[in-house]
């Protein structure tokens, strides 16, 4: 499985830094990605959903480590060309390690 696009949608929030549309294999679409900063570095929030009762439970998520850092890799270093084209570039992004349970 491929990427084949990432849009970007920044957002001028504390922690909340930007939205992502991921588009796979020019036929799959997951959008809503979040990329939030926080203390311990860029990381890329899968899409959620509260349900009734009160649990937030991620619509689409990778099954593997490989393809979360699949993911995030491409996802952050999209943003972080996006900034720089933007006139006003974040700092080279620190990717938050989390490690697998």
């Amino acid at each position: 499985m491929e990427i084949t696009e990432i849009v970007i949608y920044p957002v001028s929030e504390d922690k909340l830094k930007a939205y992502v549309t991921l588009t796979f294999d020019n036929c799959f679409v997951v959008r809503d990605l979040k990329i939030i900063k926080a203390q311990q570095g860029y990381f890329v929030a899968m899409p959620n959903k509260k349900r009734k009762d009160g649990v937030i439970r991620d619509i689409a998520h990778p099954l593997n480590q490989e393809m979360r850092d699949y993911i995030e890799n491409a996802v952050l270093d999209k943003y972080q060309e996006v900034a720089n084209q933007s006139g006003t570039p974040e700092e080279p992004i620190e990717r938050r390690r989390i490690q697998a349970a």
